[in-house]
């Protein structure tokens, strides 16, 4: 699965209006959602500011770069990018590809996202992503996503590098703020269940270049 994040760094005062026009978007996405063309999409506002970071974010996910560029370029036509709101801050993009996913089909608006971000040593196993969500991790999200405490989770490496290509993220949108106590709860036991996964994970990632961000997500999943 492919993803396409377009983010912006927006001063406080213009957050109501790039939110307004963010959300004028839905129709075009349910279109390429209706045909195939998406299997999910969403806005993100970023709930823990940080100095020089997006404040809010639109994505668009695919089976392929052509479905995701087809979206892309229509946004560009609709002239919807050009609404004087987004040139009033920073802006930058990222596609992601993800080869661990699932999500539960809906519209929902009460998502918290949880995006953890990860730098792998250079002596890590080649297959360390493949190890840690195979025998740790899918597994958990698994149970997680039956009984509906999460609505998406998916692991992420850059399909575009332009950040450091030993980076990757876990994404996971939890169901309102009480699916993030039983995700936190979910890891906790884990963790004492399988000791050995979390020392093997632990001996592969740089932790100094661990980073968290939280957002809250409106989206909707084929």
């Amino acid at each position: 699965m492919y993803s396409y994040v377009a983010n912006w760094e927006i001063s406080r005062d213009k957050w109501k209006e790039i939110e307004d026009q963010l959300g004028k978007s839905v129709g075009q996405r349910d279109k390429y959602l209706n045909d195939g063309t998406l299997v999910g999409y969403g806005i993100d506002i970023n709930l823990v500011h940080q100095d020089g970071q997006s404040t809010h974010d639109v994505w668009w996910s695919s089976m392929t770069w052509a479905g995701l560029l087809k979206v892309l370029q229509a946004n560009k036509t609709s002239g919807a990018a050009d609404a004087p709101v987004f040139a009033t801050g920073k802006h930058h993009d990222d596609i992601w590809a993800s080869r661990y996913y699932n999500w539960r089909p809906g519209s929902f608006t009460n998502g918290y996202t949880r995006v953890a971000s990860w730098k792998l040593k250079p002596d890590a196993p080649g297959d360390a992503i493949d190890q840690f969500a195979k025998n740790f991790y899918v597994p958990l999200l698994e149970k997680l996503l039956a009984d509906g405490s999460i609505y998406e989770y998916e692991i992420d490496e850059q399909a575009l590098h332009t950040q450091d290509p030993a980076v990757f993220i876990i994404v996971v949108i939890a169901n309102g703020a009480e699916g993030l106590d039983r995700w936190n709860a979910a890891i906790t036991e884990s963790q004492k269940s399988s000791p050995f996964a979390s020392s093997a994970f632990g001996s592969w990632i740089e932790a100094a270049a661990h980073r968290d961000s939280l957002d809250l997500t409106a989206a909707t999943y084929k």
